[in-house]
């Protein structure tokens, strides 16, 4: 019962947050804080040694701006609303709660993790430069635009290695706890999606317009191919390394809160649609990864 509860706690969540959309504003507050928790209990397995750039970083990166490129041409014909908010999607880095989800499904923290450190200093460099060239408001300053991410990003990534870093060598206990408890951070992240996923359909009610709705059905449409392409892609890229999850996770979670803040800032406001959209089908698809690798173990448990 127990275990069935889990597997079905994501899509839950995700219901909850369309159902009390109205109220999670008082809520929102408490995501950075839950992400700082999962992450520090989640990279309590991790050895320091682990966190080395290699080449399946370097290579998910490469697929990853080709791929941006690619999706940015071929959705111009359809105006660039559209193309940048698709686009946008699929820049963005990797979201900084994926190594939570990769550790659940069996996958590498550490190969995620730093993907993910990797990919967002990446984008924190490239980021104004590129949107400046394809958006709408170039007058945003890089240095105003570099800051926001870092001050944004970085963070949210280094502290919580930081912090179980001091637990390993200062608190040892603490962190050992931790390591052999990793349900904890899928429990704050059933708390944290309900606030994230509440919050885009209130941006999108909020933002919604009839005149506008041919756009909206088609970056939503856009968000769910690139959101399949992505983790499709990565899954493949993985496979090169031995590491499906991992490249799946690294590619297909998107750091959706930085993609809708540099779409407002850079692109149409409308384009933000895409990366709210995002949110529903990333999450779409971990749960049922989440669903699949749970009824897997049970189904070999029982042989």
């Amino acid at each position: 019962m127990r275990q069935k509860i889990k597997d079905w706690m994501l899509p839950i969540a995700m219901l909850g947050g369309v159902v009390f959309y109205k109220w999670i504003g008082q809520l929102t507050f408490l995501s950075p804080y839950l992400i700082f928790a999962m992450l520090t209990v989640t990279y309590c397995r991790i050895e320091p040694r682990q966190f080395r750039i290699g080449r399946f970083q370097w290579t998910l990166l490469g697929v990853q701006m080709a791929f941006a490129a690619i999706v940015l041409a071929a959705l111009m014909p359809l105006g660039r609303t559209v193309a940048t908010g698709v686009f946008i999607c699929v820049f963005v880095p990797t979201a900084t709660a994926a190594p939570v989800i990769t550790g659940m499904l069996g996958g590498s923290i550490a190969h995620v993790a730093t993907y993910s450190l990797l990919c967002n200093i990446v984008v924190a460099l490239l980021g104004p430069a590129v949107l400046a060239a394809v958006g709408s408001h170039p007058e945003t300053g890089f240095a105003e635009s570099f800051g926001m991410i870092c001050t944004s990003v970085l963070p949210m990534l280094l502290l919580p290695i930081a912090t179980a870093l001091a637990l390993r060598y200062g608190c040892r206990r603490v962190h050992d706890f931790l390591a052999e408890n990793q349900s904890l951070s899928f429990y704050m992240w059933a708390v944290a999606l309900f606030i994230v996923v509440g919050s885009s359909v209130s941006f999108i009610i909020r933002n919604f317009d009839f005149g506008h709705l041919w756009q909206i059905a088609t970056l939503a449409a856009g968000a769910l191919a690139v959101c399949l392409a992505q983790f499709a892609l990565g899954r493949r890229v993985g496979a090169r390394f031995a590491d499906k999850v991992s490249g799946g996770q690294s590619l297909g979670q998107k750091n959706t809160v930085l993609a809708i803040w540099l779409a407002l800032a850079y692109l149409h406001p409308l384009a933000s649609v895409g990366p709210a959209s995002y949110v529903a089908w990333h999450n779409c698809v971990n749960s049922w990864q989440l669903i699949r690798h749970h009824r897997r173990q049970a189904h070999a448990a029982s042989r």
